[in-house]
């Protein structure tokens, strides 16, 4: 009887030495790898680091291999802090993914079981080490112009924290660049709604995107939410402009520009938009001085200097073909129509002839031969013809 009793207490004492044992290991596990984590940054401790992460993994294995130890809390958390640097450390793709595998799926578990948060913060930080290892990865991806690698790089980085405000914006770019245009958008649309200091360009860059998507409602409708959010940005109000302007909304964006040109008076590109929303109102002269102002800033502006161009010919050319419809009994007034159209076209013709001096394309060509044929210069006429011709 004594013999048997000695017997339970000796087994015991071995059950219990065995989960002490483990204990011990997973003990260990988290000192070697406090070790590492202390020295690893320090280049005279690099070999005591390296040495300490791998006591740190062959203790960590063993206490996850043991019934007693391997579902616990802190098994899983350690093993994740563990795996994750060694992922870190390795920058062989074959060798350092399975490492990254096993670090995630340790710290699923781990904020699984870790129900009372003790083990929060070594969670976090293994995860930010994670994150690190994905960033870098989605970076250089991204640059090669890898982009969907890059998005799913970084997509890493928003789903372990998707309130961060950098996860969102490298996702919808990566995104946006890949041509993935849910994604970006999706990003993106919870970006505005959070406090970001980029958000006007990310409004300009949605907007981009359902243009993309050949959305102009949706374009449209975006970059004014985000010009009515932010209407101290320039930019933003310049991409409300243009848009409007495409889909022919001139008079009801004047005010706009006016208002926008009241926060950026030296802005050469809104001068240039309120002279194609004035023109397209109606309002030749407004027009012109918003023409004039936008290449008395840039001189060499060919869209402005071509429109302002265009501005000073038509008038000329309406008198003119008007004239010419004129019957043979008011030939008075058909010379007095034509000379008034003669001084006019004298006022065109140097904005006319700079335009094609900055850039000789088609249209400003074009608008240069309608002068000399106003004027019955042919000589020069068929001349730019030949330029034109050889355009086409």
């Amino acid at each position: 009887m004594k013999i048997k009793v000695l017997m339970i207490g000796l087994a015991g004492l071995i059950s219990a030495s065995s989960v002490f044992a483990q204990k011990g290991e997973l003990s260990n596990a988290k000192e070697q790898y406090d070790k590492y984590f202390t020295t690893y940054r320090q280049k005279a401790l690099a070999a005591v680091a390296t040495t300490a992460l791998n006591e740190a993994k062959a203790s960590i294995d063993k206490a996850s291999a043991n019934d007693k130890t391997a579902t616990l809390p802190l098994t899983y958390a350690v093993k994740g802090e563990i795996y994750s640097a060694l992922a870190y450390r390795d920058t062989v793709p074959s060798t350092s993914t399975p490492l990254f595998a096993t670090a995630e799926e340790s710290l699923k578990k781990a904020k699984e079981t870790d129900t009372k948060g003790e083990n929060k913060k070594m969670i976090e930080d293994a995860y930010q080490t994670l994150i690190v290892i994905k960033y870098n990865t989605g970076l250089k991806a991204y640059n090669g112009g890898k982009f969907e690698t890059a998005y799913e790089n970084f997509n890493f980085y928003r789903t372990v924290k998707p309130d961060d405000t950098t996860a969102l914006f490298l996702t919808g770019l990566a995104a946006a660049n890949a041509k993935m245009y849910k994604e970006a958008l999706d990003s993106y649309g919870k970006l505005i709604g959070m406090s970001y200091s980029k958000n006007p360009g990310i409004y300009t860059d949605m907007s981009f995107i359902y243009l993309a998507k050949k959305d102009t409602t949706s374009a449209i409708k975006i970059v004014t939410e985000g010009a009515a959010k932010y209407p101290n940005d320039a930019s933003l109000s310049k991409r409300e402009i243009e848009l409007n302007l495409q889909i022919g909304k001139a008079k009801e964006m004047v005010s706009k520009i006016d208002a926008a040109l009241a926060k950026d008076p030296n802005n050469k590109t809104l001068y240039y938009y309120a002279g194609l929303a004035n023109s397209s109102a109606g309002d030749a002269a407004k027009a012109e001085a918003m023409y004039r102002k936008a290449v008395e800033i840039d001189p060499a502006y060919f869209d402005a200097t071509l429109n302002l161009g265009w501005v000073l010919l038509s008038p000329a050319l309406k008198l003119h073909n008007e004239a010419n419809k004129l019957p043979a009994s008011k030939q008075k007034e058909y010379d007095d129509d034509m000379k008034k159209a003669k001084a006019l076209f004298e006022i065109a013709k140097p904005v006319l002839q700079k335009a094609v001096d900055i850039k000789p394309t088609y249209e400003a060509l074009y608008n240069l031969r309608a002068y000399y044929l106003g004027v019955n210069d042919m000589t020069n006429a068929n001349a730019i013809k030949k330029q034109m011709d050889a355009i086409k």
